[in-house]
């Protein structure tokens, strides 16, 4: 459905850092970069890319959104999770752990990126 997700940073630098620690949990492939100065990470199918806002204003995080990240245990969640506090990221919400839902057990951990971006890794019960 979709064919990448982007984010904006106010350093990007210090995004690399961070997403760098997290991609490396996630097996990820390394950091591409263009001319207007994005990260671009390719993992699993999918593209991230970390960007300056093209119009030049301040990068600002969005109240209310998440991007979840799909994890293939929960050690790779807790990894994914530990790289990003390591990195600069902030620990947020209830520590990880499994939640109960009506659509069955997750597995979740969430992060604030350097930018306040928030993001979350889940894993699925089997």
């Amino acid at each position: 459905m979709f064919s990448h997700v982007m984010l904006g940073s106010n350093d990007i630098e210090r995004s690399r850092s961070f997403y760098d620690a997290l991609f490396a949990v996630l097996g990820g492939e390394p950091v591409l970069g263009d001319p207007k100065g994005r990260l671009i990470y390719l993992c699993r199918g999918g593209k991230f890319i970390v960007t300056p806002p093209i119009d030049g204003a301040a990068a600002t995080h969005g109240n209310g959104s998440t991007i979840g990240f799909a994890m293939a245990s929960t050690e790779e969640a807790d990894a994914w999770h530990a790289a990003g506090v390591a990195a600069g990221g902030t620990s947020i919400e209830d520590p990880p752990g499994w939640r109960e839902r009506p659509s069955g057990a997750m597995y979740l951990a969430y992060l604030r990126d350097p930018d306040g971006n928030k993001l979350c890794a889940l894993h699925m019960k089997d």
